[in-house]
């Protein structure tokens, strides 16, 4: 048996390939948008790719499904809720796909989406015991699927954390201890709260330590496993109904173009979103009038799809030379509207300095010093909720966390003064940008976060 998992960091994702190395036939199981890396593996080991498996409908990614069956003419498989736009065969609980020896059982696991599967991978097609489980967004290490993301419509938190449950506690918990599990997710991933950073484990492990594998009552997991849960990014609904749709296909070699100073400052001013991917320290030292602050070193995609929407014509301004990864990195949660890039963006701002205009930021000392005057600005907490309660957080502040930000911006003072601050910088940057963006004229953001505020031994408020 060949077994492989692709991890993508930005996006705490996973896929994997699986195959027998005697008959030469694979299955990739939720594989990403851009697929040259399956198919290279593929052709580089004689093997072809007969299937193509989404665990789920997922949120957070545009899925491959289309573009392998389309280069390799794979078939396309989901459990047997799912309803999409596009041919797919549908597995039942116990349906198997006999690759040669080597035998892939499916589980149907709901909870995190009604349609949710696992899949079950069997060295031999005659082993007792499986080698390992792909659980798909139904069971984590450290964690279980979250069961409130909007992308089931029409199905309640309450419904599919009883789904869940019976998922977890029956079904994945009724395997044998030695069962390696392979998540779809890792830490960091919005599709649960207390994910682990690595990637692999076995059920004996799960059960020991994972809180929500504990045996417990139906409620008492409900109310676990719901608790606490970080706002989810705004483009997950888009990508969880794109993943049922018939869509364009992805081309890899038709990525967008580098644009001259002059192109982009016209698609700028007829009204595409400038991205400005540079780290938040040369932001703030310059950049064009209205451009969103969203570094890629990080979870950048994400954190685009959080304060911006797919339909947004975009422009790109990023590190020297990452700016075709960021566009693929955008690609990748459907963000295909993006008119081109800077090649030297130094040069362009040069080009265009009446344009460029630096941040305001604010250390801790003068946050503190501006909050004892006679005007104090509006302090601006953006972190999530678990943070804010966990930590404490400035007497008086206004609470949004960044995912919530786009949409609640009419909550928010005009006539004073704002400063933003998150833990530790990264997501007030992003928010005073956005903000900026959005016509806020007065906006600083907090240099080095609430771990600044913190070390000025302020007592919090909690």
């Amino acid at each position: 048996m060949f077994f492989a998992q692709y991890y993508l960091d930005c996006l705490s994702q996973a896929s994997y390939m699986i195959a027998d190395e005697t008959t030469g036939q694979a299955v990739v199981v939720d594989p990403r948008r851009d697929i040259s890396e399956y198919l290279a593996d593929a052709e580089a080991r004689g093997y072809t790719v007969v299937g193509v498996i989404n665990t789920h409908f997922h949120a957070d990614f545009i899925a491959g499904h289309l573009e392998m069956a389309s280069r390799t003419g794979a078939w396309i498989g989901y459990g047997q809720r799912a309803e999409t736009e596009y041919a797919v065969r549908k597995f039942a609980d116990g349906d198997r796909v006999t690759l040669g020896d080597v035998t892939l059982e499916i589980m149907e696991t709901p909870g995190h989406t009604p349609e949710s599967i696992s899949v079950l991978v069997y060295e031999h097609a005659d082993d007792t015991v499986p080698y390992g489980v792909l659980t798909g967004d139904a069971l984590f290490i450290g964690d279980v699927g979250r069961p409130d993301l909007l992308a089931s419509i029409g199905v309640t938190a309450d419904e599919l954390g009883a789904m869940l449950y019976d998922s977890v506690q029956n079904k994945l918990m009724g395997l044998p201890d030695e069962v390696r599990v392979f998540p779809a997710h890792g830490a960091g991933s919005s599709c649960g709260k207390n994910l682990s950073s690595e990637k692999q484990s076995t059920i004996g492990a799960q059960r020991a330590t994972n809180y929500a594998c504990a045996p417990m009552t139906e409620a008492e997991f409900i109310a676990i496993v719901t608790a606490g849960q970080p706002s989810a990014p705004g483009y997950f609904v888009y990508d969880a109904i794109l993943n049922r749709k018939e869509r364009e296909l992805y081309n890899e070699a038709a990525a967008p173009r580098p644009l001259t100073a002059e192109e982009f400052m016209e698609r700028r001013a007829a009204g595409a979103v400038v991205v400005d991917a540079r780290n938040i320290e040369e932001f703030a030292a310059g950049h064009l009038r209205g451009a969103v602050n969203v570094p890629e070193d990080g979870r950048f995609a994400e954190q685009v799809g959080t304060v911006l929407k797919p339909e947004q014509e975009l422009l790109v301004i990023a590190p020297q030379n990452r700016e075709e990864e960021a566009v693929t990195r955008l690609a990748r949660i459907g963000f295909d509207h993006v008119a081109g890039y800077l090649r030297s963006p130094e040069d362009a701002l040069i080009a265009a300095a009446d344009e460029v205009v630096p941040s305001s930021r604010l250390t801790a000392t003068q946050l503190r010093d501006a909050l004892e005057g006679e005007e104090p600005p509006v302090v601006l907490d953006v972190r999530n909720c678990s943070e804010r309660d966990a930590n404490g957080y400035i007497e008086g502040a206004l609470h949004i966390s960044l995912g919530e930000l786009p949409r609640r911006l009419d909550e928010i003072p005009t006539d004073r003064p704002l400063v933003l601050h998150c833990a530790g910088g990264l997501r007030s940057s992003i928010a005073a940008s956005l903000l900026r963006h959005r016509g806020f004229k007065d906006v600083s953001d907090l240099l080095g976060g609430y771990a600044a505020w913190e070390q000025l031994n302020v007592p919090a408020a909690v």
